[in-house]
């Protein structure tokens, strides 16, 4: 069995769909209000922050996906997800589970390097400072031999669904409302962005190939890195429209937080937006070559055929 722990977001259920599709339908979906994403899933209602939830989550399990997802609050994220990674390292250790650790790129610096898996960790913020303290207990546990696990890690999201990111909420969301799109600070800098789907089946893959453990991944992306800029004449084309934006600079954003808690939890992940953000993903191309990539134009038409 597959168990996927925090499997009722975007990428949870895209890994469930993944895992159905491609390698088993023995598959346990782990949230706090569990729902089957397939007919054939099992579901289990756990507060992971309970370790002993967290135990009976993981057990039977050959292999358990961490796909948890918390509302963006950093007060929140120190006081839940490095007690919910611990309570999901012992799990997983007690019950002899395989982890698969999903990932994102908040503790890696935020300025003009190309990110590869050797990149060093070197937060900016609070958030920043939980992940690289998530990824740490998971990399000590990997290299002490005690767990058997692997880092699948993806830059900022674009797709479809319940997809969240900020390239989602000021680009595809205002053109769905008929609103002028939002750039964050530079229509100019280059930007690798992941397809949520294709973020879901990379890391069922690497789930499912035994000698891909024992380290870190970055996941596939399209790639073109274009700039805001491109990336909009690009939905031009697709939606058939000319797609007018504006530029955002730091300091509205710095007016938005003083009166939006929201806004102002996004100001420490603003620097990668001052800088070419690349997202070196060669060494999974060289393993998997025969992995396609969703172009940014596919998923483009993808979004603009989304009914939700």
């Amino acid at each position: 069995m597959q168990t996927i722990l925090g499997a009722n977001g975007q990428i949870g259920e895209e890994l469930a769909r993944a895992l159905k599709r491609n390698f088993t339908s023995d598959i346990r979906i782990v949230s706090r209000k569990a729902k089957k994403v397939n007919d054939t899933d099992t579901i289990f209602s756990a507060d992971l922050s309970i370790r002993e939830q967290a135990i009976e989550a993981v057990k039977d399990s050959e292999v358990a996906y961490f796909t948890l997802g918390l509302p963006i609050n950093s007060g929140l994220w120190e006081k839940q997800f490095p007690l919910i990674t611990k309570n999901v390292i012992d799990a997983c250790k007690i019950n002899g589970t395989k982890l698969v650790f999903f990932d994102n790129t908040y503790m890696y610096p935020q300025d003009d390097r190309v990110l590869s898996e050797e990149t060093p960790f070197a937060p900016i913020g609070r958030k920043g400072r939980v992940r690289k303290e998530m990824a740490e207990m998971v990399l000590t546990e990997m290299r002490s031999g005690k767990l058997e696990a692997v880092i699948c890690r993806a830059p900022e999201f674009y797709g479809p669904g319940k997809t969240q990111s900020i390239t989602n909420t000021l680009i595809f969301n205002n053109i769905k409302e008929g609103k002028k799109l939002k750039v964050p600070l530079s229509a100019n800098k280059k930007r690798s962005l992941i397809w949520t789907p294709d973020a879901s089946r990379a890391t069922a893959l690497i789930g499912n190939t035994p000698d891909a453990f024992g380290g870190t991944w970055h996941l596939p992306v399209d790639e073109s890195h274009p700039t805001y800029r491109q990336f909009i004449a690009l939905a031009s084309e697709v939606y058939g429209k000319e797609l007018k934006y504006a530029v955002v600079p730091k300091f509205i954003f710095k007016i938005g937080a003083i009166l939006n808690e929201s806004m102002k939890e996004l100001l420490e992940l603003l620097p990668r937006y001052e800088h070419d953000n690349i997202f070196d993903d060669s060494k999974f191309k060289k393993r998997f070559p025969v992995f396609q990539v969703t172009t940014y134009r596919q998923g483009m038409e993808q979004i603009k055929n989304d009914p939700l």
